[in-house]
């Protein structure tokens, strides 16, 4: 995804989002809500001294996140096991195809949001 100069990325969602013009910093979060939740995030990271690179998620965030990676891993040694065999016709490259976005759509579909962060 090519980004323009004028979009800027919520450092919560990772969403874009347009930058406003004028005077000041530019804005580091989409929405106040954003903000918010990183500012909360932030706090419960350091009242649990986490390391500036330290994360923790929700278990069912990460269970998912698993999940989704897993079934893409999958998905990459189901085509590669089934190309390999004999020699694949074009259809055969496209069920592939089809077999690995899905896996790749169920992996963007997640979304896993911090619950503290450690400090920057």
């Amino acid at each position: 995804m090519k980004r323009t100069r004028k979009q800027l990325v919520c450092r919560w969602c990772g969403e874009e989002f347009p930058a406003t013009p004028g005077p000041g910093r530019p804005k580091l979060f989409c929405r106040a809500s954003h903000r918010q939740r990183a500012y909360e995030a932030r706090r419960l990271g350091e009242s649990r001294r986490l390391l500036p690179d330290e994360v923790i998620v929700s278990r069912r965030a990460w269970d998912t996140l698993r999940d989704s990676l897993y079934r893409l891993e999958s998905a990459a040694e189901d085509v590669a096991v089934d190309l390999e065999v004999g020699t694949p016709t074009k259809t055969d490259y496209v069920q592939a195809l089809a077999h690995l976005s899905e896996a790749v759509r169920q992996l963007q579909d997640v979304s896993v949001e911090p619950v503290a962060l450690g400090s920057d």
